[in-house]
């Protein structure tokens, strides 16, 4: 027996791919010699941007000692959460059951059977040889408690997953919703509750459309406050752009330096949407940057986007983005790189580790144009510096979330070239993701692999392809869209409205995994839902509209009484309650791109737009609308009830009041 990894598509696999530890991937034949030998399987599940996965790797996986152990008494399995979130979440709750929390890298102790017994995260070296050399001990000597513990447990956890009991949310819940925001949010540092802190992006997502429907002016201070913050913070890349995943301390100080996909395509759409409610020029700013990370740092050679960039640098976290007022001064002159420390706070004993600060910019500089100069000279000098490795397999899911910021950021922005990239990425992804007809997870470098896709793969790529519809009235991806949207009720749809994370075709785990909450990204619950409300919308489907209600329904109850944890859901919520309000635009020229320019500037979140040509085919929206007098001209209806058709962008920007 070896290590099995060589042939992964995941880099977190391949990472491990050369550890004295006999490694398997997740399947059946692991399990299979599981049963033969008669040893448990040690399942360890992380990602390639974690940082205390690599440290029990160094410590643990690349250790002869702990090698022998693990070959000799169990069949190792190594799994990469983003390839198989189904698995990540089914584990996890054995983990968060047992210990009271979670995390990774995850270590679960399995029967032959893949029943859990044993569960924790990250464990030192010797902590885990002793805890090896016990489980090892317990088999041999208590096999049948063993397995009736893991019975037990399994049970326990099927039991625990239940149907969520619907709520149908009045418009006082939403309000409400916003209230307990305000009790938690820290009005000092902008965020809610304390460190460490989380990027609340679709948090702010539903403050910004609660202001736009209600014009409370709470929810846009709420808003304002964190995005300003988070934009002035060591969070944020102050040269290069792009966020990292989160605050180790409560003043968005020191930064957990890995920067994942999803994070910077939620906090693109959000931050686009704070400028079109604001004009702020530091919200043009971060949207601008934020784009260009993206596109030159995670753009990969087939036109998809990466998952993430690692931690550590060489082992040492954070070493590619801190300075000392010494290396500004070496790259910038004593002059320019005292001022840039001032201005950045880097100071003598330094905001991170050993003397170093990350950079922060809390007040706009007194001459921009001297600022850029100094970002382009330090990025300059931090592109020598040893790079931060990249997780560069294409997540379908994180894919579709980039598609849908980098439409509409490009269509708000009025930036084609991102609107040209989101559609090389939808074309990607759709050609190589695509098996059978059905969606698979991930892709490295143009090879696809086995896992099949989830339920947020269906939603959050379909939220994509209506974005780039409406940014680019192309009928191929409302249809697309639709298409996926179906397969996704028949095969992940549960009895009350709601969704199941995995198909009902899909592998057979211990438990069938469903999640009504929004953590670092949506749901799939609440992805699938709002792609249905928007296909409703965009297509004048009431199926799909009440499919879409009845699936924020099913996570509501967890969104009012939690809306930490609820914020996409809340947001969809939102969108019901303003629409939905369709918009559609015929004729070109001038004329009719001041129309749809005005139009994409307007904030209602129920909001939908299509502009094209009269009568055009696949876009229901366009059918019947001619233009008058021979005038590029606005039809703008609601709840599918229609106003006369106005041609100039006073009436329309009335209407749109």
């Amino acid at each position: 027996m070896s290590n099995r990894l060589s042939e992964a598509t995941s880099p977190y696999l391949l990472q491990h791919r050369d550890n004295p530890v006999h490694w398997q991937e997740w399947g059946e034949p692991a399990f299979a010699e599981a049963r033969e030998r008669n040893v448990p399987v040690l399942l360890s599940v992380g990602y390639a941007a974690c940082h205390w996965c690599h440290v029990m790797a160094h410590e643990s996986f690349e250790d002869e000692r702990v090698a022998r152990a693990l070959n000799d008494r169990f069949v190792p399995v190594k799994v990469d959460r983003e390839e198989r979130p189904d698995i990540d979440a089914v584990y996890m709750s054995a983990v968060t059951a047992l210990t009271g929390q979670g995390g990774w890298p995850m270590t679960v102790f399995l029967t032959p059977d893949g029943q859990p017994f044993f569960a924790g995260t990250y464990f030192p070296r010797e902590h885990f040889l002793r805890l090896v050399d016990a489980i090892d001990e317990a088999w041999r000597t208590r096999e049948d408690e063993v397995r009736a513990s893991g019975l037990h447990i399994a049970g326990a956890l099927r039991e625990a997953v239940g149907s969520p009991q619907p709520y149908a949310a009045e418009l006082a819940d939403l309000d409400r919703a916003v209230s307990v925001l305000s009790a938690q949010f820290d009005a000092s540092a902008g965020g809610f509750g304390t460190a460490p802190k989380f990027p609340p992006s679709m948090v702010l997502e539903f403050l910004l459309r609660h202001h736009a429907r209600t014009a409370d002016d709470g929810s846009l201070a709420m808003a304002d406050r964190t995005l300003e913050a988070m934009a002035r913070s060591g969070m944020y890349d102050q040269v290069g752009g792009g966020f990292a995943r989160y605050s180790v301390d409560a003043n968005w100080v020191v930064p957990h330096f890995e920067k994942m996909l999803y994070d910077n395509a939620l906090l693109l759409r959000v931050y686009a949407h704070w400028w079109r409610t604001t004009r702020k020029p530091l919200a043009d700013k971060v949207v601008r940057e934020t784009a260009s990370f993206l596109l030159d740092e995670l753009r990969t050679a087939e036109g998809g986007f990466a998952s993430s960039l690692d931690a550590d640098t060489n082992g040492v976290e954070g070493l590619t983005y801190v300075w000392t007022p010494a290396q500004l001064a070496d790259v910038l002159g004593e002059e320019d790189g005292a001022r840039a420390a001032r201005l950045l706070t880097v100071t003598d004993t330094g905001t991170f580790e050993h003397g170093t600060s990350t950079l922060q910019l809390l007040s706009d500089p007194d001459d921009p144009a001297w600022f850029d100069t100094v970002r382009s000279r330090l990025a300059r000098a931090r592109a020598g510096r040893p790079q931060p490795a990249r997780d560069d397999k294409v997540v379908t899911s994180w894919n579709g979330l980039a598609i849908a910021a980098l439409a509409e950021a490009g269509a708000i922005l009025d930036e084609p070239d991102w609107i040209a990239s989101a559609v090389r990425c939808a074309d990607l992804v759709l050609e190589l993701h695509v098996v059978d007809g059905h969606l698979r997870r991930a892709s490295r470098d143009g090879r696809i692999g086995d896992a099949s896709g989830v339920a947020d793969d269906y939603g959050n790529l379909s939220e994509g392809l209506l974005a780039l519809h409406q940014a680019t009235g192309e009928a191929r991806w409302l249809s697309i869209a639709g298409r996926l949207l179906t397969q996704a009720r028949d095969r992940f749809g549960a009895e009350e409205g709601g969704f199941h994370d995995t198909a009902s075709d899909a592998e057979q785990l211990f438990l069938r995994p469903r999640s009504g909450a929004d953590n670092a990204e949506p749901s799939g619950q609440s992805a699938l839902a709002g792609a249905l409300v928007t296909l409703g919308a965009l297509t004048g489907s009431s199926d799909h509209l009440e499919a879409g209600r009845r699936a924020v329904e099913a996570g509501m109850a967890v969104a009012v009484r939690e809306p930490r944890f609820g914020g996409w859901t809340l947001a969809i919520a939102e969108a019901l309650a303003a629409g939905p309000l369709q918009v559609a635009i015929v004729g070109d020229g001038p004329d009719g791109d001041a129309l749809a320019r005005t139009a994409r500037l307007a904030m209602s979140p129920g909001l939908v737009l299509v502009h094209g040509d009269p009568d055009t085919p696949g876009i229901p929206l366009l059918t019947d609308r001619p233009l008058v007098e021979g005038n590029p001209a606005a039809y703008v209806c609601r709840g599918f009830v229609c106003d006369r058709p106005v041609t100039t962008i006073e009436e329309l920007s009335q209407s749109l009041t």
